[in-house]
């Protein structure tokens, strides 16, 4: 059984300055990098925590916020504030009296900050302009705005180290200048210095040229997307390392990282999807085919038997993608392992072919109730994954692997459909689990061994329901079943009871609250799941009422979400922290379902659900190297263009 200690934190948000919290009030994270580097512009507007601080972290050691090497153990972020000092009083940014935001037409991500005191107009842009250093750049232009010469002593610093330039501004001058946050991997530290200039290059624009671009003509839906296409990357190392939750785990899931990789294909980066897989499959994939998570591996009662069928779903969208078969012959065998282990004798139920085990897709196990049984998500991932490895084994030359996997895919579907005793649905839609009986496994009771809080909801007074749970709405975002069918319909009503449950903030909860062995809340990638799933059947309503709300919480300006939306009970539980996996379920969606772009085996599918509301859409792609310019417009009927040429086959 896991130990209940895996899931609880020491680290106390209460202990040390404001800034080693997450959750500041209002705060936006606006991040930056290029796989050396990883930093994050911090703006703190309500007051609480440094206004305008600067996290600098090193992206291949997974570390919490307190531990980031700009935060001071006594004044966190406030050395890395700009200081000017004039008149023999000292300047810096003020709460709720600055400006914040994405330069939307910078050559590379930035963040423009934007103040004013003592008679200059003060901005700062902050960017990683280079792709062969770790430093983060920021170039701070000052303005004499009065009429009278202005002298000033400019400063900034990180942790005890400050450094300092006098300048001397006539009326109406300008003056610029560089200053440069650069890793010291082997020391474990930032070095600040003032540059001659920032130390752009070649590379560095051609990335960030070369990502895709998705307009929708509508402001908050277009800007979601340039800050996931602007922050996905930046999560990633240069080595394909990523924290699940960056400040929260300090760990890795293969779950994630394939997620992550798939929506880097999808806009074009390549080159760390590549260095994610790759990785994968090296490190993360054991010779028997298993599978880690939580940077760890599992024994078989305890697998997440999703992640094999999501690595090979995301292999062949990559390969599809890219056209890179290179990589998937190279690692053919870990292929081939992941692709048979779940089919083991261990994980298979006699009597229906599913696959059984103790552990389910949010990760609780038999301390928190968890029976053992068939859990949904994993069925269909593997379903659909093993339909996915056998294109990739007919795409290299493995014929036998491709029948059989074939036919196990097509035999799971049918068990998870059609089984008269042991099928995953029943008059709710789809269902969480069902035990080996054939009974579905309603409630969940806690051990004693879980040790969990007596506040949270799973460690009072039951019964805890297991159903429903916004993992259903995945197989109808996969296409297992018709999206407008009758149990697509009633899955998707089963799940509007988890919006805004305890809560009247707004989203969804990952399943019923009362189960929930953790604090309560909305969660942004659950959301999303559901998200996917409506825009396919049509409930546009749905769609719009998920992404206002994520256009409603604090993280929405920067394009940045926590895990959830929430009150954290920290300890035991970590510190909530941003998910990468956001920003990977919004590419997935705008993608994937609104463009509706898939190639696939027998060429390329392109077939638009634009939700009511959006006119048209445009978006720049590349597929196997070749620029795709889609254009959909919407009258009567949709229309769609590639590269200026009518596009055929919508009806």
């Amino acid at each position: 059984m896991i130990d209940a200690s895996e899931h609880f934190y020491h680290d106390d948000p209460n202990i040390g300055p404001e800034d080693v919290r997450t959750k500041l009030k209002d705060v936006e994270y606006f991040f930056l990098g290029n796989g050396l580097i990883q930093a994050a512009v911090q703006w703190a507007p309500a007051g609480e925590g440094t206004p305008v601080g600067l996290l600098v972290m090193n992206p291949d050691r997974l570390r919490k916020k307190r531990e980031a090497l700009t935060m001071d153990a006594a004044t966190g972020l406030a050395p890395t504030q700009l200081q000017l000092t004039t008149g023999g009083r000292v300047h810096s940014p003020i709460a709720g009296r600055c400006r914040v935001g994405w330069e939307t037409k910078a050559p590379v991500p930035t963040v423009v900050v934007r103040w004013s005191a003592a008679g200059l107009r003060v901005t700062e842009r902050f960017s990683c302009p280079t792709w062969k250093r770790p430093v983060i750049c920021r170039e701070v232009t000052l303005q004499n705005s009065g009429r009278s010469r202005i002298t000033c002593v400019v400063a900034t610093g990180a942790r005890s180290t400050f450094i300092r330039r006098r300048l001397m501004l006539a009326a109406g001058a300008s003056r610029t200048l560089v200053i440069g946050c650069t890793l010291l991997p082997a020391a474990d530290r930032v070095k600040v210095t003032f540059l001659a200039k920032a130390p752009r290059d070649p590379e560095c624009l051609d990335f960030w040229r070369s990502l895709a671009r998705v307009k929708f003509g509508h402001a908050r839906l277009d800007h979601f997307f340039r800050a996931s296409c602007a922050q996905l990357p930046v999560a990633v190392s240069r080595q394909g390392c990523i924290d699940g939750s960056i400040w929260q785990y300090n760990l890795e899931w293969l779950r994630d990282q394939s997620m992550i990789a798939l929506a880097l294909t999808l806009i074009g980066a390549t080159g760390p999807a590549t260095t994610i897989l790759t990785r994968l499959l090296r490190k993360f994939v054991t010779p028997e085919g298993d599978t880690l998570d939580s940077s760890e591996k599992r024994n078989p009662a305890d697998v997440e038997l999703d992640q094999n069928g999501l690595l090979l779903c995301t292999l062949k969208d990559y390969v599809m993608w890219t056209g890179n078969v290179a990589l998937v012959r190279e690692h053919w065998g870990k292929i081939a392992a992941a692709a048979e282990f779940p089919l083991q004798k261990v994980f298979r139920h006699p009597r229906s072919g599913l696959l059984v085990n103790s552990r389910e897709f949010w990760e609780r196990h038999r301390a928190h109730g968890i029976q053992h049984g068939m859990e949904l998500i994993y069925q269909c991932y593997v379903a659909h994954g093993l339909a996915a490895g056998a294109v990739l084994a007919r795409l290299t030359g493995h014929g036998a692997e491709a029948v059989r996997w074939d036919r196990e895919a097509e035999k799971l579907k049918a068990a998870i459909l059609t089984h008269p005793r042991y099928r995953m649905h029943d008059a709710r839609g789809f269902i969480k689990r069902r035990g080996p009986d054939g009974r579905v496994q309603e409630t969940i009771t806690a051990l004693d061994s879980a040790q969990l809080p007596g506040s949270v909801p799973l460690g009072a007074a039951g019964p805890h329901y297991l159903n429903p749970d916004t993992s259903a709405a995945l197989p109808i975002a996969l296409g297992m079943i018709p999206a407008k069918s009758v149990l697509a319909r009633r899955t998707l009503k089963s799940l509007e009871t988890l919006w805004n449950q305890d809560w009247k903030t707004g989203g969804y909860g990952r399943y019923h609250v009362i189960s929930e062995p953790d604090s309560l809340g909305g969660w942004p990638f659950a959301s999303l799941f559901i998200a996917r799933a409506a825009i396919e059947a049509g409930d546009d309503a749905k769609v719009w009422r998920i992404l206002r709300w994520l256009d409603q919480v604090p993280g929405a300006q920067a394009g940045t979400w926590f895990e959830f939306y929430g009150q954290r009970l920290a300890p035991p539980f970590p510190q909530v922290g941003i998910v990468v996996w956001n920003w990977a379920e919004l590419i997935v969606l705008y993608v994937q379902h609104i463009l509706g772009v898939r190639p696939g085996e027998h060429g390329l599918e392109i077939r638009p659900r634009l939700p009511k509301g959006l006119k048209g859409a445009e978006a720049s792609l590349k597929l196997c190297g070749t620029p795709v310019n889609l254009k959909v417009t919407r009258g009567k009927a949709v229309r769609v263009t590639v590269n200026g040429r009518p596009w055929p086959g919508l009806g």
